[in-house]
């Protein structure tokens, strides 16, 4: 398969990377529970039958990083949903001094994507960990719920992290000139923007997925980096 060469290089991204120690929980933030944990899965397991594989979309980093065991991959469209870097970060892949942006799944448009089959056998003790992994504070920037997505003409129903609009980090649509000077610049204990676009776009290319937004991301991006 052709694979397009990126503007945005590992090199760059290496030159964006700093060594930043977690910081730890922020002060006035609430963060979840195991009981709010527990609650969330629940919720998605309440209308999934019993003992059954499930699928869970993944459009960003769950794509690169899983972090959980699946049986099965493949394409798939979700339709009514679009990547998005929607949402500002002050950890993980930013800080208080220097925010960062993260991507979500926001309303309108489509989203090409990978559904990963996980087995029903251990599908509660998953999904905790996905959830755990994905949503951290109260409110919540993400809510984890069930989407349609469509694969060879099949629609199926998967776990997806979608956008909660009414989180004070929701920012809308940005320009993407505005996204790019973010990623270029913010980092934080788990690495850094640019290298959360970098890792995204190679690997929906290694799958046969076009993102032009993301295209369009990676290029500016560059551009920026190869400036400072």
């Amino acid at each position: 398969m052709h694979t397009r060469r990126m503007a945005l290089t590992a090199e760059m991204v290496a030159l964006v990377h700093q060594t930043i120690d977690d910081p730890g929980p922020r002060p006035g933030v609430t963060y979840q529970s195991d009981d709010d944990y527990d609650t969330m899965v629940e919720n998605l397991l309440r209308t999934h039958p019993k003992g059954e594989d499930a699928w869970l979309f993944a459009f960003g980093s769950l794509i690169w990083k899983p972090e959980c065991a699946y049986l099965e991959e493949r394409c798939g469209t979700a339709y009514g949903w679009h990547r998005s870097f929607c949402f500002r970060i002050l950890s993980h892949r930013g800080t208080p001094e220097c925010p960062g942006l993260m991507m979500s799944l926001d309303r309108g448009g489509q989203c090409k994507g990978m559904l990963f089959r996980l087995s029903g056998a251990t599908l509660r003790e998953q999904l905790n960990k996905i959830c755990r992994r994905e949503i951290t504070i109260k409110p919540v920037n993400t809510v984890a719920r069930w989407i349609t997505v469509i694969s060879d003409g099949i629609p199926f129903q998967a776990v997806a992290f979608v956008m909660n609009r009414k989180s004070q980090a929701y920012v809308g649509k940005l320009e993407p000139e505005h996204i790019a000077q973010t990623l270029a610049r913010a980092c934080g204990h788990w690495g850094s923007g640019a290298e959360y676009l970098f890792n995204t776009v190679s690997r929906l290319e290694e799958r046969g997925i076009h993102d032009r937004y993301l295209w369009r991301l990676q290029q500016l991006v560059a551009e920026r980096i190869g400036k400072e």
